[in-house]
């Protein structure tokens, strides 16, 4: 497979992954922000996925519908769900010969679902949860359509290399935007609320409730988000995907090409498979999250060099 076309398509998951992983959370903060009268977790997420300015921040976070719009519509904010979108779509027109028909339809149909008035009133200011149900539901069946209809090749290889990379990352993120709700020191009776928002934020929260069966602790949700191989949105999990898949690039690679990427990925997955997490431990929970990212990006990087012909 040619470079660009291995470009292309990691690209093309990267984006739809990464919108996927936005709209829950913005979804998630929602609903934490109707519950709660004085929540400010939307400055966070304008800093994560906005590009607004600090004064621009502060005067956002007093209207909702703006928030919103801005995050999940705004066509001049470069990272917004709507340019992921666009960006995804491009991509996959440039490669329509190495995905399949349907998988390019189901994109097709998410862009223009993305850009109906109607979705976006009614996503912005009239029913916000079912507005952004419509776009979640549009990114879980392109996903499904993924699964079902492409063929198992390079495509799909660099496919899922993308889809792993971005869901480690976007997991790592989301801890590090809710690195204070797992010290120890803010347990709440029944739990915190902040754990719920933050297991719903990564569509963890029905197999925690059936894992552990009992009081939500800072400690059971960690090791659930970072151990757990059973749960898609782990980082385990994720690691586990990256490294099945790049193995199956062995035969299809130069041997150093091969070998960087492998190793770097290998190395991420035995530096979260042998961590030691302690909620006590705020700067140590910090230090673990920040490391993991940065040999999330040194992965990335080497994709870059090695199959892309990025320097």
């Amino acid at each position: 497979m040619l470079s660009r076309v291995a470009d292309t398509i990691y690209w093309l998951a990267r984006y739809m992954e990464r919108t996927q992983a936005m709209l829950q959370v913005i979804r998630t903060s929602y609903i934490f922000s109707q519950e709660e009268p004085h929540y400010r977790g939307w400055e966070p997420l304008l800093h994560t996925f906005g590009d607004l300015t600090p004064e621009e921040i502060r005067t956002a976070l007093q209207d909702t519908s703006r928030v919103l719009t801005h995050l999940v519509f705004d066509k001049a904010n470069g990272v917004s769900a709507y340019n992921n979108i666009m960006q995804a779509r491009e991509n996959a027109r440039a490669v329509q010969d190495h995905i399949t028909k349907e998988v390019w339809q189901s994109l097709n149909e998410y862009y223009h679902t993305i850009r109906q008035a109607e979705l976006v009133q009614q996503a912005t200011s009239e029913d916000p949860v079912s507005g952004l149900d419509v776009l979640v539901k549009q990114g879980m069946l392109f996903a499904g359509t993924v699964q079902h209809t492409m063929p198992r090749d390079e495509g799909y290889v660099f496919l899922s290399l993308g889809k792993f990379l971005e869901r480690a990352l976007q997991t790592t993120d989301v801890l590090r935007l809710n690195l204070s709700h797992f010290v120890v020191e803010h347990h709440y009776p029944m739990g915190a609320p902040e754990l719920r928002h933050v297991l719903y934020g990564l569509y963890g929260h029905e197999l925690y409730a059936k894992t552990y069966k009992g009081v939500l602790t800072p400690t059971n949700a960690l090791q659930m988000i970072v151990y757990e191989t059973d749960f898609p949105h782990s980082l385990a999990y994720s690691l586990r995907q990256l490294m099945r898949h790049c193995e199956r690039l062995k035969d299809k690679s130069p041997p150093e090409s091969y070998s960087k990427v492998h190793f770097l990925i290998g190395k991420a997955k035995n530096s979260v498979a042998y961590s030691t997490l302690n909620t006590d431990d705020s700067a140590q929970l910090d230090q673990f999250l920040r490391q993991t990212r940065a040999e999330l990006l040194d992965i990335s990087a080497a994709l870059n060099t090695y199959y892309f012909g990025h320097s």
